[in-house]
């Protein structure tokens, strides 16, 4: 053994091991309980940042802990590889996204094998390869024919830098997610799939998911936004037809003084024919921000229509605004403005003058309506409201529920906020959606026999839009109906659509006749999911609903895709986000160079538990290195005394008792760290201490010998799933031919905690001032009695009175005097 730890050339050998015995390749075993460990597959910019590092270093630190519990455990890896970026980088290169792409690829799981991650790289994919991308194009012409599919003219989300259209998750206070543009509205023709037709699974489905964070199922709810109310009808002055609007808050329809409709209404555009300042206004709200969230800060904008409604109940008349605050995709595009009852309506009534009028009232002396200040907001009880007054807000939503449908004028209804997906956009690099126009039998799918449409690669990229619409020969081909001439869809898939099924994948990505095989149904679903929080509301749900689509089509038998979730803090520099733009990166592979992957490995899974953010210190970089060295150090020396005898444990003296029961105590700890608190690292922290405590052990004999020997390699075991490296190296030095990454966890001797003497600190008042070693079992008089007798404290208490004892067993005894 050599005396120094040299982690380049520790590391190649394990790492070869590793690649020769298919250490990492599984497969379908009927007798061993499967575990599915997968961390979110990164897009391939290049080179790996730090916050990939830590995300895949936590997801192989669970994998292999899981293995040393006996479980047959699958940890794939892929690529994430379409997408903007690669466009980008094609403009600003002059080279093929496609050629980009697969260079970085390789560069980068190069990266992943010297980090040492424990991948089935036979499962690897890329979902810019056709023999990915072509099962999601199968899989869309299937939906296409269960009506799952469909495509309308929309107002859509466009980012005018990227040149594409947004899913409503991907605009991010009112700009792109990805550019940072202020984003437009535009009418284009998209391709949607009906996740509405999922909400109300999707909402409940949540309560099964015990093992995410509360945080990401909150984010989910509220996404997907269920409420409960009434969708009634405003007659419209001088026509015959109505204006539906719905609202949460019936108990306030007697204060309606407006209707305000989004300024895309059929009602604002017929009425803007005879308004030039209602068409401007209209044209100045096409490129207004349509971020929802930007609708509660931004400045309330409108124009009376010259159009009144009909109120449901009163008959009274009430003049119709067009307002840049209202959404078409929500609702019907209409809304109800109460402004007494809801602060936006105020504000939008104080500003134009429109009457404000009261008409739910406190409740109680506890609650305050101030309408020269705000409005009312808050349920209550109703007054000026007709036949329904003195009724509570609660009592008038049913009895105004009831008139209304009696009435023929409305019907209580269930509402969500979340929005059919639109899954077109107007980019190259991405999949071809597999449809064909044809003038005469419309859009038809490819046929299963054509698929893939595969994506040209021999393209050049520019800033004025995609190629492919400039490729007669890609767009003109024949019908599979009618045979006649017609043209293919130029769109390709939003990338999260590739994302949304990539986890099933893996489970049999050898399989070429079908989507998926039987095997998906042995590992689905994953058993831990690991990625930042910034996907709660994007990848997670429509993998969530993906997820639902395919046990529909009989795919897959479960319910959900993800069991657990983990979602790691971000990598902090001087208080920021490591990035590009503020210089403040860290280079993983400088790193790994200098220190070797296991003190990166170390380091980002001691500097922070997972789910906070971690702070970069380069001194904890030196620290992690140095604790290698010393632990590298300290089986050096104890392989160079010799060949360590078995241990008799009924013959150990009470220092080598004492140092076996630390030994367990620490098993026991970090077995729970590990494997159920995922807090690597307190794991690291008591490996640390039992270190030192072992570095104290002074003990040469041939039982003292034994007892280090099984302290060593319960060290090298319990810290084999942070630093595979280093402890495949020592594991070999400690005398074993089977290799660490085999071995099973290290098992508690539970015995060994039973101690025949414990230590306690003494307290005089709450200050330490000495220590007692008393029996194990030994009770609350014979401790107290040990205490007051111990010298140092004897002092303390001399001429005192002894007001209590307080005995904290096993750790502490506190006089207290006066």
């Amino acid at each position: 053994m050599d005396s120094t730890y040299q982690p380049d050339t520790i590391e190649a050998a394990a790492q070869q091991y590793w690649e020769s015995s298919q250490a990492f390749r599984v497969s379908e075993e009927d007798g061993r309980e499967k575990y599915y460990c997968l961390s979110m597959f990164p897009y391939p910019s290049g080179r790996l940042h730090m916050g990939h590092v830590r995300n895949y270093t936590i997801g192989d630190v669970i994998t292999r802990y899981q293995r040393m519990q006996g479980r047959n455990v699958l940890q794939p890896m892929g690529w994430d590889a379409f997408g903007l970026p690669a466009e980008n980088a094609a403009i600003q290169n002059q080279v093929p996204p496609a050629q980009w792409t697969y260079e970085n690829i390789d560069y980068m799981r190069n990266q992943l094998k010297r980090l040492g991650f424990g991948y089935d790289w036979e499962r690897e994919v890329a979902t810019c390869d056709p023999e990915y991308y072509r099962w999601e194009q199968w899989f869309f012409t299937r939906l296409f024919d269960t009506g799952v599919v469909y495509k309308k003219t929309a107002v859509v989300n466009w980012d005018p830098v990227d040149q594409t259209v947004l899913a409503n998750e991907q605009v991010i206070d009112g700009k792109g997610w990805r550019s940072g543009a202020p984003v437009e509205r535009r009418e284009i023709p998209q391709w949607f799939l009906k996740i509405t037709d999922y909400a109300e699974e999707l909402l409940t489905d949540l309560d099964k998911l015990d093992g995410w964070p509360d945080q990401v199922r909150t984010m989910q709810r509220n996404w997907v936004g269920r409420s409960e109310g009434i969708e009634m009808q405003f007659g419209i002055e001088g026509h015959d037809n109505t204006l539906p609007i719905y609202t949460t808050r019936p108990d306030t329809v007697m204060g309606v003084t407006f209707i305000a409709v989004a300024p895309e209404h059929p009602l604002a555009a017929a009425a803007a024919q005879s308004s030039p300042a209602l068409q401007a206004f209209i044209d100045e709200c096409k490129n207004t921000r349509v971020a929802e969230a930007d609708m509660a800060t931004m400045e309330k904008k409108g124009v009376d229509t010259g159009r009144r409604a009909v109120h449901p109940i009163s008959g009274e008349v009430v003049p119709v605004w067009a307002a840049n605050f209202v959404l078409m995709e929500y609702g019907h595009g209409a809304v109800m403005a109460v402004p007494a009852h809801d602060q936006r309506d105020y504000e939008f009534a104080q500003q134009h003058g429109i009457e404000i009028r009261q008409v739910v009232h406190p409740a109680s002396e506890d609650q305050v309506a101030d309408l020269q200040t705000a409005a009312f907001v808050e349920q209550g009880v109703l007054q000026d409201s007709g036949e329904f007054s003195g009724l509570t807000s609660g009592q008038a939503f049913d009895a105004i529920g009831d008139w209304l449908e009696q009435a023929g004028k409305g019907q209580r209804q269930v509402n969500y906020r979340l929005r059919d997906w639109g899954v077109s956009r107007q980019r190259y690099w991405g999949c071809p959606i597999p449809i064909i126009n044809c003038p005469d039998c419309g859009a038809v799918p490819v046929p299963e026999a054509d698929l893939p449409v595969i994506l040209p690669k021999d393209v050049t990229v520019d800033a004025t839009g995609s190629p492919l619409k400039k490729m007669s020969a890609f767009i003109e081909t024949t019908c599979p109906q009618c045979q006649g001439k017609a043209q293919r869809e130029t769109d390709t898939f939003d990338t999260f659509f590739e994302s949304s099924w990539y986890f099933a994948r893996y489970t049999c990505a050898d399989q070429h006749t079908a989507m998926l095989d039987e095997r998906a149904n042995y590992w689905m679903p994953v058993d831990q999911y690991i990625g930042g929080i910034e996907h709660a509301v994007l990848h997670l749900l429509y993998a969530r609903f993906f997820n639902k689509l395919m046990r529909d089509a009989g795919l897959l038998a479960n319910d959900e895709p993800f069991t657990c979730l983990l979602t790691q803090g971000m990598v902090l520099k001087d208080g920021s986000k490591m990035s590009k733009s503020k210089g403040n990166t860290v280079d993983p592979q400088g790193l790994i160079d200098r220190y070797g992957a296991d003190t990166v490995r170390l380091f980002t899974m001691f500097a922070a538990p997972p789910e906070q953010s971690l702070e970069w210190s380069d001194t904890g970089v030196e620290g992690a290195y140095r604790f290698l060295k010393r632990l590298w150090k300290q089986v050096f020396g104890h392989v160079a005394a010799g060949v360590a005898m078995e241990l008799d444990i009924p013959a150990l003296d009470d220092a080598q008792k004492a140092l076996r029961c630390s030994v367990h105590t620490t098993i026991a700890k970090v077995g729970d760290d590990i494997g159920r608190r995922f807090t690597f690292n307190t794991a690291i922290a008591a490996n640390m201490e039992l270190l030192n405590e072992l570095n104290r052990f002074t003990d040469t004999s041939e039982q003292g010998h034994a007892v280090m020997q099984e302290a060593l390699e319960a060290v090298v075991l319990m810290l084999a799933p942070i630093i595979p490296h280093i402890t495949h190296s020592l594991w070999q030095e400690l005398g074993h031919s089977e290799a660490v990454v085999d071995c099973a966890w290290p098992e508690c001797d539970r015995d060994a905690l039973i101690q025949d003497s414990v230590t306690l600190v003494i307290q005089v008042n709450g200050k330490v001032r000495g220590e007692i070693e008393v029996a194990a079992d030994a009770d609350q008089e014979t401790i107290e009695q040990a205490a007051l007798a111990e010298e140092n404290v004897m002092r303390h208490i001399k001429g005192k009175s002894v007001k209590k004892i307080i005995v904290v067993p096993g750790r502490l005894v506190n006089i207290v005097v006066n």
